[in-house]
C-alpha cells in the first residue's frame, strides 16, 4: 500500500504514466470514439472534477505524432486492440490546448490571458517555422500569435490557421482536442463581459465548421450552449452529455472501478463511507462517483486511517450557482430545496441547451445548470412514484458532500440575510418579555428561511443563533451551567441584560404548548439563568416551541 502514488492535482497522462501514480484505466474511451466513421466533432459535456483534463491529456498522447507512446499504454485495454494501435497511435499531427484557466475581472485581462495561451500552443508547434511546405505569409502570422502582437482578428481566425499549417506541413489532416471550452464564458458571466468574450470564442471555435484541414475534433465542457450558435453549421456535431451518452463510463469511476482501488490500497473497509459521500450520480445508464473525492479521500486514509471524509470537490470551486439559486428562491423553489434536503427528488423541465448570461433567467434554467453542473442527479425510474410528463426529470441530490454543500450555502445565506432583515420588533418584544410578539415575529422570520436538517433541533438553533448573530448581541450556543446546558444564550453589555432560550422540537402542531412548557420548566429547573443575576440588571427566560415553520414562545414568569 505504501507504494501506491495516487495522482492528486495532476492531469498530465504521460506524467502519471511515467512516474507511476495510480491510474484508473480509461483507454477504452479512444475505442469508443473512433467506432463512428468519418470526420465529426464530438462535444462532450460533464461537471468538473470528472476526469475531462486527463482523458483529453490521454488522447493527445495516443494520436500525436511527433511523439512515440507504446509504453505509456502498455498495460492498458487499448493495447490488446493491436489494429487500431496500428492504424492510429502516434499517426496524426495533434493539436491539444485548454481553457480551464482562462478567468479575469475584466475583458482585457481575460483576453490576454486567451492570447498568452493561443501563444503557448503556438510555439509547441514552432517547428513549422521551418517547414518548406509553408509560405513567408503563414510564418509571419505565426510570429505574431506567438509573440501576442497578433490583432483580435488574427487570434480569432488562430486555430483555424494553424490546423491549416499543421496539415500542410504533415500531409495528414489534424486531431482537434480542446478542453474545457466553455471557462472563459463562465468566467465572463460572473464579472460582467459575457458578450465581448462570447464574440471572440465564437470565432475561436470557427475552426470546427468547414474545416478540411481536421480529421475529427473532440471537446468538452460543462454546458452545450448550443442557444449561443457556437457550433451551428458544424458538420457531424455529436454531442455527448450526461443524459444523452455512450462515453460515460470514462468520465467518473464505475462500482467497479472504486472496488478495485480500495482493495488495491487495502481499505475495503471504507467502502461504505465512501460511496455515501461520493457515490450517487447516475450518467445515462452508468452509476459513477466522483473520481476527485474518491482519489483525495484514499489518499488521506492511506495517510491517516482515522480521517474523516470532508468536501474535496466542493473545495475546487466556489459553488456559486447554488448561492445564485437560493438568493433567487420564491416559496415554490424554496419547497423543492426543502424536499431535496429531506431525502426526496423533484420533477422538473430539463433544457440541455443553456447559456450562462440567462442563468437566472427563469427557475427552468436553475434547475437545468444544477443538473448540468452535478449539483444534482438523475433519479432512477424504479425510484419513481409516477411516470414523468415528456421532457421532465426527476432530480435529486446525489450524495453526502453535495447535501453539506446545500446546506453550509443555505446556512451562510441565512446568515447574511439576517442582517438585511428588520428585526427591530422582534429584539424589541424579547428585551419586554412580550412573548406573543416574539412568536408572530419568529414565526414570519420562519417563513422566510429553507429549512434542512430535516427541521430536527439542530435546525431551530443554527436559525435562532442567525438571527442574533451579527446585530451587536453575544450569541452562545449550548452553554454549560451548574445544572445542564441551555440552548440559546443571548447578551447585550450596553442594555445590561441578558435572554436565555431553551429550545425544543414539537412531533405534531398540537404539542407546541406542551412543549413550550416542558421548556419553561427545564430552564426553572436547572436554574439556566442563575448565574447571570449578579452581572446584569434584567435576566429574561423564555422557552420556545417549533414544528416545522410555527412557533410559539413562553415566558418564564
Amino acid at each position: 500500500m505504501d507504494e501506491i502514488k495516487m495522482p492528486i492535482g495532476r492531469s498530465g497522462f504521460a506524467d502519471i504514466r511515467e512516474n507511476r501514480y495510480y491510474y484508473v484505466d480509461k483507454s477504452g474511451l479512444i475505442r469508443e470514439l473512433l467506432r463512428m466513421d468519418g470526420r465529426q466533432v464530438t462535444l462532450i459535456t460533464r461537471p468538473r472534477r470528472f476526469g475531462k483534463t486527463l482523458g483529453m491529456s490521454m488522447l493527445s498522447e495516443f494520436f500525436d505524432i511527433r511523439k512515440e507512446s507504446s509504453s505509456l499504454f502498455a498495460g492498458l485495454s487499448i493495447e490488446r486492440e493491436e489494429s487500431l494501435c496500428g492504424c492510429w497511435m502516434n499517426q496524426y499531427p495533434t493539436l491539444f490546448l485548454s481553457f480551464k484557466s482562462l478567468d479575469g475581472l475584466d475583458f482585457t485581462k481575460a483576453y490576454e490571458k486567451l492570447a498568452a495561451v493561443l501563444a503557448d500552443i503556438y510555439k509547441e508547434h514552432i517547428y513549422l517555422l521551418d517547414s518548406d511546405k509553408l509560405d513567408s505569409f503563414s510564418k509571419d502570422m505565426f510570429c505574431q500569435v506567438a509573440s501576442q502582437k497578433a490583432s483580435q482578428g488574427i487570434i480569432e481566425n488562430s486555430l483555424f490557421s494553424l490546423t491549416k499549417m499543421m496539415q500542410m506541413h504533415y500531409g495528414k489532416p489534424v486531431i482537434l482536442l480542446i478542453d474545457e471550452y466553455d471557462v472563459p464564458l463562465a468566467k465572463a458571466s460572473d464579472n460582467g463581459y459575457y458578450n465581448q468574450m462570447l464574440d471572440v470564442i465564437k470565432g475561436i471555435m470557427q475552426v470546427v465548421k468547414d474545416n478540411g484541414a481536421l480529421k475529427f475534433a473532440v471537446i468538452t465542457g460543462c454546458l452545450r450552449l448550443a442557444k449561443e450558435s457556437i457550433f451551428t453549421g458544424t458538420n457531424n456535431f455529436v454531442p455527448d452529455t450526461i443524459s444523452d451518452t455512450r462515453l460515460n463510463e470514462y468520465f467518473g469511476f464505475t462500482q467497479k472501478e472504486v472496488d478495485l482501488i480500495l482493495e488495491d490500497t487495502g481499505l475495503t473497509d471504507y467502502a461504505g463511507t465512501i460511496k455515501e459521500w461520493y457515490d450517487g450520480y447516475h450518467f445515462g445508464n452508468f452509476d459513477v462517483y466522483c473520481p476527485w473525492d474518491v482519489m483525495n479521500h484514499v489518499e488521506r486514509l492511506m495517510l491517516n486511517p482515522k480521517a474523516q471524509p470532508v468536501g474535496y470537490w466542493k473545495n475546487s470551486s466556489d459553488n456559486g450557482i447554488i448561492r445564485s439559486f437560493i438568493e433567487f428562491a420564491g416559496d415554490t423553489i424554496t419547497k423543492k430545496l426543502e424536499i431535496l434536503l429531506s431525502g426526496g427528488y423533484v420533477v422538473q423541465k430539463v433544457e440541455e441547451d443553456q447559456t450562462y448570461k440567462d442563468l437566472l433567467s427563469s427557475e427552468d434554467n436553475l434547475w437545468s445548470v444544477l443538473y448540468l453542473t452535478g449539483y444534482l442527479t438523475q433519479v432512477r425510474e424504479g425510484q419513481l412514484k409516477s411516470p414523468l410528463p415528456d421532457g421532465h426529470i426527476a432530480m435529486a441530490i446525489p450524495n453526502r458532500e453535495i447535501r453539506e454543500i446545500f446546506e453550509t450555502t443555505i446556512a451562510k445565506w441565512f446568515q447574511d440575510s439576517t442582517r438585511k432583515w428588520d428585526r427591530k420588533a422582534l429584539f424589541g418584544a424579547v428585551w419586554n418579555g412580550d412573548a406573543q410578539t416574539v412568536t408572530e415575529e419568529m414565526t414570519k422570520l420562519l417563513r422566510r428561511t429553507i429549512s434542512y436538517f430535516d427541521y430536527r433541533e439542530d435546525f431551530y438553533h443554527a436559525f435562532f443563533a442567525g438571527i442574533f448573530a451579527g446585530a451587536g448581541y453575544v450569541v452562545e450556543s449550548n452553554r454549560e451551567h451548574g445544572e445542564g446546558r441551555s440552548d440559546i444564550i443571548v447578551q447585550d453589555y450596553a442594555g445590561d441584560r441578558v435572554a436565555i432560550f431553551e429550545v425544543k422540537y414539537a412531533k405534531a402542531q398540537e404539542y407546541l404548548e406542551r412543549s413550550s412548557e416542558e421548556a419553561v420548566l427545564q430552564i426553572d429547573k436547572r436554574m439556566y439563568g442563575e448565574e447571570f443575576q449578579e452581572d446584569y440588571s434584567s435576566v429574561i427566560c423564555y422557552g420556545i416551541s417549533f414544528y416545522k415553520k410555527r412557533c410559539l414562545v413562553r415566558l418564564k414568569e
